[in-house]
């Protein structure tokens, strides 16, 4: 049986720009289409080529959050704070 998987825009600009957990939901959508349903080869190498910039996208947007959640540090408050990383300057 073939099933139609509901199509969104898939440029990779498109899956960069998307909010974490939208581009999760998608992805999500994507690889379950690919696992159950009958779909033809260049239809799986579409949704394929989108989920790997949709999952490149994932990774970079939790990547940025550890690197932040990393930069965190207590004041003498005990309250945390965002430690400013350190600007190196640039050859000019």
């Amino acid at each position: 049986m073939l099933t139609k998987v509901k199509d969104t825009p898939s440029t990779g600009e498109t899956a960069v720009n998307l909010p974490f957990e939208e581009a999760l939901k998608r992805l999500e959508t994507i690889v379950e289409a690919m696992e159950h349903d009958d779909l033809p080869l260049d239809s799986l190498l579409a949704r394929y080529e989108e989920g790997t910039l949709l999952a490149r996208a994932c990774q970079s947007q939790l990547q940025a959050a550890e690197l932040k959640i990393q930069e965190l540090e207590r004041n003498n408050a005990g309250q945390f704070t965002l430690k400013p990383i350190p600007t190196t300057p640039t050859a000019g």
